[in-house]
């Protein structure tokens, strides 16, 4: 068992306290001296030239302190791309200009083309009403394949078409596969889409610039995953600020789920404009404001063919996917389809040949980043869709199916260019029908018939790429950062201690998961460790939070760094033991000679670490603070099986989710209950994406889906109780924890057992020839299915 507060121990979130009692720090509770307020004035159009622009009568509204257009920012560096993709034929992708206000085009419904900035909110509102702006109309490009078309209207004039990349991977596989598949006694063969979603976190996003005239330094506080990153980008590529005179301060973030990663305009404006006016500037997000300015997430169409033997072995697997990048390249957004995604083409599936191409494509849309598993989820999501239709095809257990090709020895190398270390497939499958109790399915389908329903299963099994790395490799593959993380850990004197990390908070219990690390390292108590995070002047410089990374990089900059303090501890305290420091043993906060009774607490070397009267060495620095970088070797590998079980009435075509279980493989665990937490999550997001949540645009680019009213989430009773395991586990191999990442896992593995489930209720109510519905599968889409 282990000990209170540390790991393995299920403590209720410190962090909590604050949260649930109001009493927490967010972005817009913070109001500066003398702070005005920006509105920025946003396209109504999805394409189109700006013909005139005149602020002249907003410029004189009440309360107006200026006016700032496109203009202002002639010379100032647009928003950059933190990662460029090499195409399949070795050319560099098409990387156009992004600007922070609109210069001469308009390019999605949302564009910014002007910001008020005034001693109000509402008076900066009324002013941009005031403007008079003139757009062109131009001819909208929404869909991807027709904006690869000859004659397409251009996103950007000065790009040659709209094909941001075609990428290949691995082309070395590609003519294997095609012959492969030509020879192969069984193809299956599915067309599927991955929906364009919006992120929607609980917290808005904010901005507040400020600038010191007396030193020239600057401070931006915002709603982000990573302000180091946030630091580096805005201030060497957009607005030439030095590091030194720049910070950076993310505070309580109230979700992020991927869309609080990337820098925004909005942030460098308010940056840039707080010198302009020399006051504080804030800006705060409007529901409706987010749906058409945030990045949105998927939107990926996909063919995918998967080939196998005579004995039902898969042998290659292609696919073709066209990836919606919308107007501009967000941050992280060519990664996505491509390394985050082909990657994990191969699953828990030891199929030998894999060729994935991806067609990256600009539309007049809003731009498209990472989203909760990014990359990975789109992947799962074919693999589990094509394995579940051969299954049917072929007349056999969709289970034995997986189970027969799954990966059973480790490492194992896949023909994608990654090597699984650990895992346990078989593992995960079994404690997921334990808990689903299969055998007695038919019994319940039964019941749900004799009302009229038709009830279905659906399993899927997932594996998905945590903690991105190592920096040379992923360097070499188009990453323009390093994916490193640090951690400084200051012992006080009287032997509390502080931690300071590059790694953010956005909701998933660092301040209570991460002092679990170090008082077990230690054997003190988790309550005399504090967490220091979100603010670039007094953490060391860190990549941020996203992709499953925290405790497997963050975490195991924090071992290495508490290592390096307990290393000189143990010389402090053999010296006052007057024993030899490799014979000094730390257990329970006390240091001990090995084989004797000879002890000395931990708040004692900690102070004599302080108050040097009696030292082993001349030339050994006084004080107990360190500070190390983790730099992983390799992804950690976390995967699992879920299994879905719905009730779909075919009078309406309403799915209902029965039933849910997880069965996952995180490797060690240091807090269940977060663990637990962050499963249930991801679940909730992947069946909302499943059922219920898509982006649509029409044909002229207008946003469909631009509020609540017509963009759907999940609820409360959408959703069921979740049974949620983890208790099989195979240990990262390659991080000092043994842990492999859990926050994006439900939100990975949900989509497919979800879809799955449905299609087996149909196929079980005769409907036979039903082979796939896209996402989300509304009532009127499940309807329209079942009567053709």
């Amino acid at each position: 068992m282990p000990k209170d507060g540390g790991i393995g121990a299920a403590t209720k979130r410190r962090e909590d306290v604050r949260f649930l009692t109001g009493r927490g720090r967010y972005t817009d509770d913070i109001n500066l001296h003398n702070q005005t307020y920006a509105y920025f004035l946003r396209s109504e159009v999805a394409h189109g030239r700006i013909t005139s622009l005149d602020t002249a009568a907003a410029q004189d509204m009440p309360g107006v302190v200026r006016v700032f257009t496109g203009k202002d920012f002639e010379g100032v560096g647009g928003i950059p791309c933190g990662w460029q993709i090499t195409d399949r034929f070795g050319e560099v992708m098409q990387e156009p200009a992004h600007p922070v206000l609109a210069q001469g085009k308009v390019r999605h419904v949302g564009d910014p083309i002007a910001v008020v900035v005034a001693e109000s909110l509402a008076q900066a509102r009324d002013a941009a009403e005031a403007i008079g702006v003139e757009i062109e109309e131009l001819p909208a490009v929404i869909d991807m394949k027709a904006a690869l078309q000859d004659g397409a209207p251009k996103v950007h004039d000065d790009l040659k078409n709209n094909l941001c990349y075609d990428w290949g991977f691995v082309e070395d596989n590609r003519d294997a596969v095609d012959e492969a598949i030509r020879g192969a006694a069984h193809v299956t063969t599915l067309e599927l889409v991955n929906n364009r979603l919006i992120a929607n976190p609980m917290e808005p996003r904010v901005a507040v610039g400020d600038w010191n005239p007396g030193t020239d330094d600057y401070t931006l506080y915002t709603t982000s995953q990573n302000p180091h990153v946030i630091r580096l980008l805005m201030g060497a590529f957009v607005l030439g600020i030095p590091e030194h005179k720049l910070r950076v301060v993310a505070p309580d973030v109230g979700g992020g789920f991927g869309t609080k990663i990337f820098h925004y305009a909005e942030e460098a404006f308010c940056t840039f404009a707080a010198k302009q006016v020399r006051r504080p500037v804030k800006w705060t997000s409007s529901r409706s404001e987010a749906f058409m300015s945030d990045a949105h997430g998927r939107d990926h169409v996909t063919k995918i063919e998967l080939a196998l033997d005579a004995d039902n072995n898969f042998v290659a697997l292609r696919t073709e996917t066209h990836a919606n990048m919308g107007a501009y390249l967000s941050t992280f957004a060519p990664s996505v389809p491509t390394w985050l995604h082909g990657t994990l083409m191969a699953g828990n599936y030891k199929t030998p040949l894999i060729y994935v191409n991806v067609k990256a494509v600009f539309t007049n849309t809003v731009p498209v980043d990472a989203y909760r598993g990014a990359g990975r989820p789109e992947a799962t999501f074919q693999i589990e869709r094509v394995v579940d239709k051969a299954a049917r095809e072929l007349g056999v257990d969709p289970v034995e199916l997986r189970r027969q090709n799954f990966i059973t020895e480790f490492p194992y190398a896949t023909p994608v260019a990654v090597e699984y270390d650990t895992g346990d497939y078989h593992a995960t499958m079994d404690k997921l029908l334990e808990i689903v109790d299969r055998d007695s399915f038919d019994a319940r389908a039964e019941e749900s018939r004799s009302r009229g329903k038709l009830r279905g299963l659906g399993i899927a099994h997932y594996i998905e790429a945590c903690g991105i790395a190592p920096s040379n490799l992923v360097g070499q593959l188009g990453a323009r950062a390093g994916l490193y993380e640090s951690a400084t850990v200051r012992v006080n004197a009287t032997g509390s201690i502080s931690v300071m990390t590059g790694s953010h908070s956005h909701g998933q219990g660092h301040e209570t998961a991460f002092p679990q690390v170090v008082a077990d390292m230690i054997g003190i108590d988790a309550s005399q460790i504090d967490i220091v995070h979100g603010d670039t002047a007094n953490t060391p410089m860190g990549m941020g939070t996203y992709g499953s990374r925290s405790l497997a990089v963050g975490g195991s900059a924090m071992v290495k760094a508490t290592q390096k303090i307990i290393d000189k501890a143990k010389k402090i305290a053999a010296h006052l033991l007057e024993a030899s420091d490799s014979d000094i043993e730390l257990k329970d906060g006390k240091f001990s000679v090995a084989g004797t009774d000879k002890s000395v607490a931990w708040g004692d070397v900690t102070l004599a670490a302080y108050v040097p009267h009696n030292y082993p060495l001349a030339d050994m620095e006084p004080g107990l603070e360190e500070t190390a970088f983790y730099d992983p070797s390799n992804f950690t590998y976390p995967s699992g099986a879920y299994a879905c079980e719905v009730e779909v009435d075919p009078e309406t075509g309403k799915v209902t989710v029965l039933g849910f279980a997880a069965a996952d493989d995180f490797g060690n665990i240091v807090n269940p209950m977060i663990v637990e937490g962050q499963v249930q999550g991801g679940l909730a997001q992947g069946i909302g994406q499943a059922l219920m949540e898509g982006a649509a645009y029409d044909e002229n680019g207008q946003l469909l889906t631009g509020s609540y009213m017509d963009y759907a989430m999940p609820r409360a009773d959408d959703v069921p109780m979740f049974q949620v395991d983890h208790s099989s586990c195979t240990p990262c191999t390659h991080n000092p924890l043994g842990v492999k990442g859990c926050g994006e896992a439900g939100a990975i593995g949900s989509p497919p057992a979800v879809v799955n489930a449905v299609i087996d209720a149909l196929h079980r109510g005769g409907h036979t020839d039903v082979t796939h519905i896209d996402m989300p599968l509304t009532p009127s889409r499940v309807w329209q299915a079942i009567h053709g």
